[in-house]
């Protein structure tokens, strides 16, 4: 791929990340993205065979770097293992008062291809949340947290539930209180592992 070719590609998905998370998947056309890219729809043809192709593109270019945020978040928090998870929430929530604030991409897109299973962009998404359900085990597992496969999934719970719950009431103090249950969560899990050793 030549390097106009590749800028042309990355404007597409610029373009598309803009408006697929402002407006939703099926509400924009690809006339919209082409002309937000400022090329030919031709073109947008040319990088991705299908709206479905882009949609697919759209999810992938957020994974790492929605995961990398999460990361950071985590790692940046002072004190221990549930204040870092607490971390996570406090951070969505102040994220989530921003005013172009539209939820999780993810859970839109899910929610937008409900009756479509097998669509490609349900399996980019459902492997990001598989990853970040991981990476919160793996964090549990080298603290020495028991059960940590099923301390991560409750994490996730609680982190889906706040997306979802802000997404209806517009508010983020639902993220906040969903990030005090995983603290105390958490609290527990490392409490009964002290206790134990």
């Amino acid at each position: 791929m030549t390097r106009s070719s590749s800028t042309a590609r990355e404007r597409i998905l610029t373009a598309a990340n803009k408006l697929f998370y402002a407006e939703g998947i099926r509400a924009v056309s690809l006339d919209a993205i082409a002309a937000k890219a400022g090329i030919t729809k031709k073109t947008v043809y040319y990088h991705f065979k299908s709206k479905d192709d882009l949609i697919e593109a759209y999810l992938v270019s957020r994974d790492q770097p929605n995961l990398d945020l999460f990361r950071s978040w985590f790692e940046e928090a002072d004190g221990g293992l549930p204040d870092k998870v607490q971390a996570i929430f406090r951070n969505l929530a102040a994220a989530a008062r921003h005013p172009k604030w539209k939820g999780c991409g993810f859970l839109r897109t899910a929610a937008e291809l409900a009756d479509m299973p097998g669509h490609p962009a349900m399996k980019v998404g459902a492997a990001h949340k598989k990853k970040f359900e991981a990476w919160m085990a793996a964090e549990f597992e080298a603290s020495g947290v028991e059960r940590f496969q099923d301390l991560a999934r409750h994490v996730v719970l609680l982190l889906d539930g706040a997306f979802s719950t802000m997404l209806v009431h517009r508010d983020a103090a639902y993220a906040e209180a969903a990030g005090t249950a995983a603290k105390t969560l958490v609290a527990v899990a490392v409490g009964t592992m002290n206790q134990r050793a």
